[in-house]
């Protein structure tokens, strides 16, 4: 059986490695546009490749599969993050998990996982075609023909697109005769763009954790959450950019963000927490004495937006003025003007239509033998190795559907 495998990413090669590994006698080839596979990989996690996830503190799957996540309960059935670890693991690869649940291999090496998948493939006869950009794929009674930009079409028995994630429809081009249905891509995990001198004075502050919300939607998350120079970045923020990618999208990334800076805590909890400030330190300048999750410089801005006098003693805040530090610690506002990507991820939302294959399999419910795996597909996860989790799932679906249609 001839197989072709379209994008040389996560999802694709491990496919490859898996379908040769359970089909010894296919002949599989994988063809990648650019001149080197597993470009974005090499990138993830800063370079560290966060490969996986414990899955440890996830209560339900829709916490970190916004989209996507009945098939994904389909999915880890088949192949979870035990099996991602054994099988890297097995292959030289240490792992580390860390606090966080992040799994990262101990090297903190994108490059080790790159070239184990690549040697994975060239132990088991994975011909890898670089260079090949694919323009058409033509269905025949027999399986498809592959029209490339500067290379033989190409016919194959089985075909699976792997080609990732895209901000427009153009690179789901290629499959334009085929008739499928697609959601329109957005992209997702990205930081805010806020214009507020005096929180972005703060730069490089992290308040951990920090509860932010969209007003006037249900979007919310919990995390750290950084300041920087362009507005507010980290976990909490890119998983509320996650949760909210298409609404942010339809509103032109415009919007206003609510933060909890206490975290989860409510107006009780943070009322009880200032008077407890007061009772401690009554004397003292409210400037000089802060809760311990916050910094001076945080603290000093925090005093700032409530209007308050920076020499004003805790013994002189009123009930009033006691109210409004409640309402800024727990709810305070900030007007986004725009998103900004964030420099490790590179995630889109949307693509092919979950509705377009069989979520057992993830074959093309109207063209036998047509597959997809990973960011292709309109499946994508919040940041902490989530997103590569479902590339090593999707594969394994896929590589096993074929071998069990090929016997």
């Amino acid at each position: 059986m001839r197989v072709a495998i379209i994008g040389a990413g996560a999802a694709g090669c491990f496919c490859a490695v898996r379908l040769s590994e359970l089909r010894p006698e296919a002949v599989v080839e994988v063809f990648e546009a650019a001149a080197r596979p597993m470009v974005k990989l090499s990138l993830t996690g800063g370079g560290r490749c966060n490969l996986t996830n414990t899955f440890r503190s996830v209560r339900s799957l829709s916490q970190v599969y916004p989209r996507g996540e009945r098939l994904m309960a389909r999915a880890l059935k088949v192949w979870d993050q035990r099996d991602v670890m054994r099988w890297f693991e097995q292959r030289g690869v240490a792992l580390v998990e860390q606090a966080d649940d992040c799994v990262f291999p101990r090297s903190q090496d994108a490059g080790q996982v790159v070239q184990t998948l690549l040697a994975a493939m060239r132990r088991s006869g994975v011909a890898l075609r670089l260079g090949h950009r694919l323009q058409r794929v033509e269905p025949q009674s027999d399986g498809y023909v592959l029209h490339f930009a500067a290379a033989e079409p190409r016919s194959f028995d089985a075909v699976v697109v792997c080609t990732g994630g895209a901000p427009t429809m153009q690179r789901l081009q290629m499959l334009s005769e085929l008739g499928l249905e697609y959601v329109a891509p957005v992209p997702s995990l990205f930081t805010f763009c806020i214009s507020d001198p005096s929180l972005c004075a703060l730069s490089g502050a992290v308040v951990e954790p920090a509860g932010v919300s969209l007003v006037g939607t249900r979007f919310r998350a919990e995390g750290a959450l950084l300041v920087t120079h362009w507005g507010v970045s980290g976990p909490a923020i890119l998983k509320l950019s996650s949760y909210a990618a298409r609404w942010l999208s339809e509103h032109d990334y415009r919007a206003t963000l609510c933060v909890n800076w206490l975290g989860a805590a409510n107006e009780d909890t943070a009322r009880s927490l200032l008077l407890d400030l007061r009772r401690r330190y009554g004397q003292r300048l409210i400037s000089s004495a802060w809760p311990e999750c916050l910094t001076a410089r945080h603290w000093a801005l925090l005093v700032h937006r409530c209007g308050l006098d920076e020499r004003m003693r805790w013994n002189d805040l009123s009930g009033r003025l006691l109210n409004r530090m409640v309402a800024v610690l727990t709810s305070d506002t900030y007007p986004v003007s725009g998103k900004y990507r964030h420099k490790e991820e590179f995630v889109t939302c949307g693509g092919v239509s979950l509705a377009s294959v069989q979520l057992s399999t993830l074959e093309a419910k109207a063209h036998p033998h047509l597959y997809f795996a990973g960011e292709v597909l309109d499946v994508d996860a919040i940041t902490g190795g989530f997103n590569l989790q479902a590339a090593w799932s999707m594969a394994e679906v896929v590589a096993r559907g074929i071998a069990a249609n090929s016997k």
